[in-house]
């Protein structure tokens, strides 16, 4: 089984390793996820599983929502019985807020499992994706680091501006991709190969090494590195 989990991040701190230096750490509540779904070469075409995270309140779940997790009776259900088609095992949970597919082998995994942080415990590496904090529109020198124009003497009031654009009479236009003021953030950002600091299996607590994407309580998305 490829070991994934959703979770949340909590904040960040710093811990003193053996030898009592500094270690910037990142705090993660990952789990209990709940396994939602199998997918199969044979149905789907290829493997996944699917894990769900926090419970929603029934009255904020759609039906689909909730026929998702549960068995719902309905009209259409008592048809596709009487022809004979089988449905797809439900988990029987509660509806979740964050639901997430993990590609890859499904042994040992069951619809309904829970899974816990402590599939991390033997490894030392991790991906973390998560949605970069949104900073609206932003500048280029915030937006992509440029420098400036000088603060010197006859240079007025343009001390943050780009400076030129445009290209000569050929092309006489400007190029595709030219880094310019946009909206910055409020993206998908993975940040891999993070070190697992520390598990605890008590708090379902993740400890990694360095920083992940997204503001304090945001959802992210933790899977087994795959970079060497």
């Amino acid at each position: 089984m490829a070991a994934g989990l959703l979770g949340r991040k909590v904040g960040m701190t710093q811990i003193f390793d053996t030898l009592g230096q500094v270690v910037p750490a990142t705090v993660i509540e990952a789990g209990p996820c709940c396994v939602l779904q199998l997918r199969s070469v044979d149905r789907d075409g290829y493997e996944a599983f699917q894990l769900g995270y926090l419970d929603k309140p029934r009255r904020l779940a759609s039906r689909s929502v909730r026929g998702h997790v549960a068995k719902l009776e309905s009209k259409r259900q008592k048809r596709l019985a009487a022809a004979g088609l089988e449905m797809l095992p439900k988990p029987g949970c509660e509806p979740k807020r964050f639901i997430r597919e993990f590609r890859g082998a499904t042994d040992g995994l069951e619809v309904g499992q829970e899974l816990k942080v402590d599939i991390f415990s033997e490894i030392k590496a991790v991906d973390v994706t998560g949605e970069s904090k949104g900073r609206g529109t932003a500048g280029v020198m915030k937006r992509h680091g440029f420098s400036g124009q000088r603060a010197s003497h006859g240079v007025k009031k343009v001390h943050r501006h780009p400076g030129s654009t445009g290209c000569n009479t050929d092309p006489h236009r400007i190029f595709k991709g030219r880094r310019m003021a946009g909206r910055h953030g409020a993206e998908r950002r993975t940040v891999r190969n993070l070190k697992v600091v520390g598990v605890d299996a008590e708090n379902n607590l993740l400890i990694v090494r360095g920083a992940v994407p997204g503001p304090n309580g945001g959802y992210l998305i933790i899977r087994e590195t795959n970079k060497l």
